[in-house]
């Protein structure tokens, strides 16, 4: 037997389930304050109250916020039966304006001094063409009891999922990295920065997103580094299997993209 036939039934079963994920999710950029609220309420109880991150919050609303927060734009993966909001994650977009505070990404700012790649460095890349992948956030009641922290207190899924939902779970991390992926591609982008743990860069290997390397070890919330993708190798790198599922978030995402753009215009925010 050939190993593209070995490969056949698992390749099956990874359409079955992303088909479902598809299904069971809808994908959102956040165009409101409210949805916009929800994500950093997420990042709030995932920080702050579950890892215990000391990072800035709004405390009257139990908000995790940034400055960077008005240059991104957020992605929402919120589960359909429920309502309640799966995971979510931004894309911090630079600012054109050299005077800007927010005209460096966060890596520049944060990890600076540990960026050792003898060529890919922010400061080296056309600034219109960067952009930084941060803050991903799933919430606990879409992970299994071995990815909750154990000094946590907090009641697990109290929305009592069926077996077969909780067999999209581990897809969340992959559907909001298609999400942000999608976004990186659909606003002109091309060099992709992010500061993760180094399983989380072996996590997406396995589907194809190959990662670089381009820091020493930064302590930041823990041991990170920052890594590099460029977007036009990554999507020749994809696996096959995910194609047609980035394909429709991609379609997806789109036209709410040209809202969130045209609202941030509106608003002043460039």
């Amino acid at each position: 037997m050939s190993s593209q036939e070995t490969n056949r039934p698992m390749r099956s079963q990874n359409h079955i389930l992303f088909t479902k994920f598809l299904e069971d999710y809808r994908f959102i950029l956040a165009k409101t304050s409210q949805e916009k609220n929800k994500s950093l309420l997420l990042r709030h109880e995932v920080f702050l109250q579950e890892l215990h991150y000391e990072m800035h919050e709004d405390q009257t609303k139990n908000l995790e916020t940034d400055e960077y927060d008005e240059s991104s734009i957020h992605c929402l993966i919120e589960h359909k039966r429920s309502g309640q909001l799966a995971g979510c994650m931004r894309l911090v977009i630079p600012s054109t304006d050299p005077q800007s505070k927010l005209s460096k990404l966060p890596v520049e700012v944060q990890g600076d001094q540990w960026l050792n790649h003898e060529s890919i460095h922010p400061s080296k890349l056309p600034k219109h063409q960067l952009c930084e992948v941060s803050r991903l956030a799933i919430s606990r009641n879409f992970r299994s009891r071995q990815q909750i922290p154990s000094q946590t207190d907090i009641a697990f899924n109290e929305s009592n999922f069926t077996a077969d939902e909780e067999r999209i779970f581990p897809l969340i991390a992959i559907g909001l990295f298609l999400c942000t992926y999608s976004l990186v591609g659909l606003s002109g982008k091309k060099h992709v920065f992010a500061m993760m743990e180094p399983r989380l860069p072996r996590l997406l290997a396995l589907s194809g997103f190959h990662f670089t390397q381009v820091s020493e070890t930064i302590e930041y919330h823990g041991a990170r580094h920052a890594y590099y993708i460029n977007h036009t190798k990554a999507e020749q790198e994809m696996h096959d299997d995910l194609m047609p599922f980035y394909r429709h978030i991609r379609s997806v995402l789109e036209p709410q993209l040209e809202e969130v753009l045209a609202t941030k215009e509106s608003t002043s925010f460039a």
